[in-house]
């Protein structure tokens, strides 16, 4: 035994190691930054960087090795090559139209990065990805898609009182300004309803407006066009008369005219107009038998009292025994109903002056009356003759001979203001058997 405690053999051993150790090139340790060495010496020594070493290197996750897969040591004391472990890096991510995203470490294995959209845009995908092992990003690509409406603001409700005399009122309103949330631009609008500026009738009119924009979206806004008419009562027709109103007979404007049948004549007011207070002007007429007054001292006055009113039939002749007198007379008896239904009274002159009369119904007339009405028509004092006037007074026909009802209404009937005339009594009903 040595001194030392240990045997010779064990100091033989020793020193064979060590100038073994001595002899055997080594190369430098491995330091692999982000990585690690898995190294084989030859004869299982225990440094693991003498010569012939064999190290298989890897890297950490997130990390790729740049470089050869194994080094060995050389007998230069130089490894067989250099290796790098570089952080993983995923694609550079596409920048979303209308958006954009931001990142906490590039695109580095573990950044996290997030998406997000312009006002107006709503995000598609996923938030947020994460540059992953594999060098791809985690979740779906992120897009920017326009999917809110478009905005429009409608006015309010509108309130229009109709136009005088008329069933309508002309409304009129600026027209709403819509916008897209996203770029601000529409494509189209589209109007449901009359336009602005239109005569809307008595009634609720709904009004939409609809706006598109580039996405295909729509906004939408109502409101409400209301036409009120303001009426007055409705007008009854007097009794034996005629009404006539215009617009729809009892709304503010409207007029309503009044008139009388055959041997009637009009009281009170002739037209009356519904106002806006809701009430018509005037006064309410009627319609009185009417009263000829045969004590007047023209042919002119006498005449005036028919002016508008009633057209004459004037049969004049030089003596009551007349065969044309009497046939006319016999023939006009059975006729009455269509005499009053056209307005016409018959005026009867018969004799010589001073031995002449006149007639109208049961009136008679004053001989001098008689012989001014004469004169004043220029009607032959020794013949037959029939005049027909109108209700304007003027002469519109003469016979020399009788005349048979059938020819008298058709001549009637032609005159301007007869057409009126079976208007409204075509609407009353009114007619003879």
């Amino acid at each position: 035994m040595s001194r030392s405690g240990i045997s010779p053999l064990e100091d033989d051993e020793d020193a064979y190691a060590r100038s073994r150790y001595k002899e055997t090139p080594w190369c430098s340790p491995i330091k692999v930054k982000h990585g690690y060495a898995n190294c084989r010496t030859p004869q299982g020594e225990y440094y693991k960087n003498v010569l012939g070493t064999r190290c298989d290197i890897r890297c950490q996750k997130g990390y790729e090795l740049h470089g050869p897969q194994q080094l060995i040591c050389q007998s230069s004391k130089r490894w067989s090559g250099k290796v790098l472990c570089k952080q993983k890096r995923c694609p550079t991510l596409s920048m979303p139209t209308n958006g954009g995203f931001k990142c906490l470490d590039g695109a580095y294995f573990g950044s996290r990065c997030e998406y997000y959209c312009s006002p107006g845009y709503q995000l598609k995908g996923d938030r947020i990805v994460t540059c992953m092992d594999n060098k791809a990003w985690s979740g779906r690509p992120a897009s920017c898609v326009d999917t809110e409406p478009p905005r429009i603001q409608c006015p309010s409700v509108k309130e229009k009182i109709a136009e005088p005399n008329k069933l309508t009122a002309r409304v009129f309103w600026d027209t709403p300004e819509g916008r897209d949330t996203a770029d601000g631009i529409l494509t189209d609008v589209i109007l449901k309803g009359l336009p602005p500026g239109s005569h809307f009738p008595e009634g609720d009119h709904k009004i939409q407006y609809t706006v598109y924009d580039r996405a295909e979206n729509k906004g939408t806004c109502k409101f409400l066009v209301k036409v009120r008419v303001r009426r007055c009562v409705k007008l009854n027709v007097p009794d034996n008369g005629y009404i006539k109103c215009s617009g729809d007979g009892n709304n503010y404007g409207a007029t309503c005219e009044f008139s009388c049948i055959g041997g009637y004549e009009l009281q009170g007011s002739p037209a009356r107009v519904c106002q806006y207070n809701l009430g018509w002007s005037g006064v309410e007429p009627t319609c009185a038998p009417m009263n000829i007054n045969v004590n007047v001292r023209t042919a002119a006055a006498l005449l005036d009292q028919f002016y508008e009113k009633r057209r004459l039939l004037i049969i004049s002749t030089p003596t009551a025994a007349n065969f044309f007198y009497r046939m006319q007379l016999g023939m006009l008896q059975p006729a009455q109903c269509g005499l009053d239904l056209r307005h016409v009274t018959v005026v009867e002159l018969v004799g010589i002056f001073p031995a002449q009369i006149g007639r109208i119904g049961v009136k008679l007339l004053p001989p001098s009356l008689a012989l001014q009405l004469r004169l004043l028509l220029r009607i032959p004092h020794y013949n037959f003759n029939i005049v027909v006037m109108d209700k304007h007074g003027m002469d519109k026909e003469r016979y020399p001979f009788p005349a048979t009802p059938a020819e008298l209404f058709a001549l009637i009937d032609n005159f301007p203001l007869r057409k009126e005339e079976m208007k409204l009594q075509a609407e009353i009903g009114q007619s003879c058997p």
